[in-house]
């Protein structure tokens, strides 16, 4: 096994717009990258030939055990940008579980190949999902909306079940995994990392009241989670939620 900072990072949901970015940080800061893509033609244009980037291209929930546990090892951390395309299909389709089967496979293969030190699993949630071991209180009119939300739109349902997952099932003790699952408000897009903040639980109203958070610096925070053991140690087992300075307080 590599050491923790040397080990590839696996990046799933890649070519996405956030996990775009999580791969040039991460390239960045020195870390090789294992970007998995559906299309290795869909890897950025000014980061595809960069000496430390290897493109697996694959459907993740396709692959068998074996595959995956070949596209896992010697990982030492694995970020997860997957979502769900803005699209009729890709909020009705199949798969419907995208983030949370994800996680659960990559879990299991980490543990059948038996990683040493722990692997840091970071996953990108929303700040709609609430961390249900903390006390996290909500207005009677959010909790109705939300509660229509889980039954109407799929990858709600979805992000609300990858986090329960990582905070219920592989839980603060697992020997082998680790993880924190970083959850930004409304997302927007800025050319480079500027100040933001990151809070044990929201601000402010993720529904009614939702502030800013960037793709880069959502990018940056995975990125150093992974990259910054004083940072991990911060956040490992919690889910942070971050806001660009600007809308950090309603």
């Amino acid at each position: 096994m590599l050491s923790t900072h040397s080990a590839p990072v696996l990046v799933l949901g890649a070519s996405g717009a956030t996990g775009q970015l999580l791969v040039e940080q991460l390239l960045l800061a020195g870390r090789p990258v294992r970007a998995v893509l559906r299309s290795a033609a869909r890897s950025p244009e000014r980061i595809a030939t960069h000496e430390r980037l290897t493109v697996v291209e694959a459907s993740l929930l396709d692959l068998t055990e074996l595959e995956l546990d070949d596209l896992v090892r010697d990982c030492g951390a694995v970020a997860s940008c997957l979502g769900h395309n803005m699209t009729f299909k890709g909020l009705f389709g199949q798969p419907r579980r995208l983030v949370t089967d994800a996680a659960r496979r990559v879990c299991a293969a980490l543990r059948r190949t038996g990683p040493e030190p722990p692997v840091r699993y970071v996953l990108m949630n929303t700040t709609g999902v609430r961390n249900r071991d903390l006390h996290e209180p909500i207005s009677f009119a959010q909790k109705c909306v939300i509660g229509l939300l889980r039954v109407a739109l799929p990858p709600h349902a979805d992000n609300e079940q990858a986090a329960d997952f990582l905070r219920a099932e592989v839980g603060p003790d697992d020997p082998g995994l680790q993880w924190a699952a970083v959850r930004p408000d409304g997302l927007i897009d800025l050319p480079e990392v500027t100040d933001y903040d990151a809070h044990p639980s929201p601000t402010r109203s993720a529904i009614f009241d939702s502030g800013k958070t960037s793709r880069i610096q959502v990018a940056h925070f995975m990125a150093q989670l992974i990259v910054d053991d004083d940072l991990w140690a911060t956040w490992r087992g919690q889910m942070p939620v971050i806001y660009d300075r600007a809308s950090s307080v309603g």
